[in-house]
């Protein structure tokens, strides 16, 4: 971003140090964004491995925007009753209820089947309005009249006929509800969509979303993360287990130690009062970083040799 005038990476700017005052560490690629969403309107489709943060974006951008997080959890099989509202079944069959012991009385006077009818007709519109209306987390965040920030979290679990149906939501933030009309957003959330890269996403999503790729950081950038998400680690220790995780990943293993990784780590450490690594220490707390038996078993034979190249900062 160097080419950039100092006019415009002065927003970018603010960004990473309000997201870094609520203990985020954020890229300037980050930062931009999340600045060129707020000013566009445009949903962020936040990719990368698991544990690198995307989660953790959103919740810290509504933590210093000081606006309410709503979080709707993506899984196969996720439908419109489940994101967007659902009727209050129980009341309305309450309601019934009553409406059938006052039948009398509201038919008292009808002129006719027509006329009986219609008044019928008016309850049947009463049963299907807003007060018996249940709205999930997509209708909420369209109904905050502050914004709101909004998390699809793992889009890549739900199908793709849900894709499909949070079009009308990303690309005008609004919903059509059939009994009720189409409800707009009166203050657009900023939306962030996270995806494990299980499966591919739609043009027709892509199109509507900033695309954003987390990842995983370098040595520098993870003791920054490191400091910020456990500050008691000393930096001693910091630079070894940074240096180590870093090695670990030029391994070949079914699955890479992310920086979520990195920081239970660093609290497991700090709980075991270590200051700096051994490899006793590393051996038996080597399950924190690596979550598949046939990748501890692969590293278990270099755990000396990784554990020397780390205090050496190699």
């Amino acid at each position: 971003m160097n080419d950039i005038p100092p006019e415009q990476t002065a927003p970018v700017d603010r960004i990473v140090k309000g997201l870094g005052d609520v203990g985020y560490i954020a890229s300037e690629q980050i930062a931009t964004a999340i600045f060129v969403a707020q000013n566009l309107e445009k949903p962020i489709l936040v990719e990368g491995s698991a544990g690198v943060g995307k989660t953790e974006l959103a919740l810290s951008t509504a933590t210093w925007l000081g606006l309410p997080l709503i979080r709707m959890q993506c899984y196969e099989g996720l439908d419109e009753s489940k994101a967007l509202y659902e009727w209050k079944y129980g009341k309305q069959l309450l309601y019934t209820q009553v409406l059938k012991e006052k039948l009398h009385d509201v038919m008292a006077g009808a002129q006719g089947l027509d006329q009986a009818m219609d008044r019928l007709h008016g309850f049947d519109d009463l049963f299907f309005s807003e007060q018996f209306l249940e709205p999930r987390p997509l209708l909420k965040a369209l109904r905050e009249d502050h914004g709101a920030v909004l998390l699809i979290d793992e889009i890549d679990k739900s199908d793709e006929e849900f894709e499909a149906f949070l079009l009308e939501v990303l690309s005008a933030f609004q919903v059509s509800i059939p009994e009720i009309g189409t409800i707009q957003a009166k203050k657009p959330p900023l939306v962030f969509l996270t995806s494990n890269n299980m499966r591919e996403m739609g043009d027709a999503l892509k199109r509507r979303c900033l695309h954003l790729y987390i990842p995983l950081p370098d040595a520098k950038l993870e003791q920054q993360i490191v400091a910020s998400r456990v500050p008691g680690v000393e930096e001693r220790l910091r630079k070894q287990l940074v240096s180590f995780v870093q090695l670990l990943r030029e391994q070949d293993l079914k699955k890479l130690p992310s920086i979520s990784e990195t920081i239970d780590w660093a609290r497991v450490l700090i709980l075991l009062h270590a200051s700096s690594l051994s490899p006793d220490l590393v051996r038996n707390t080597l399950n924190v970083l690596l979550k598949f038996e046939q990748d501890i078993a692969a590293v278990t034979p270099q755990i000396a040799e990784l554990t020397r190249k780390a205090a050496q900062g190699r």
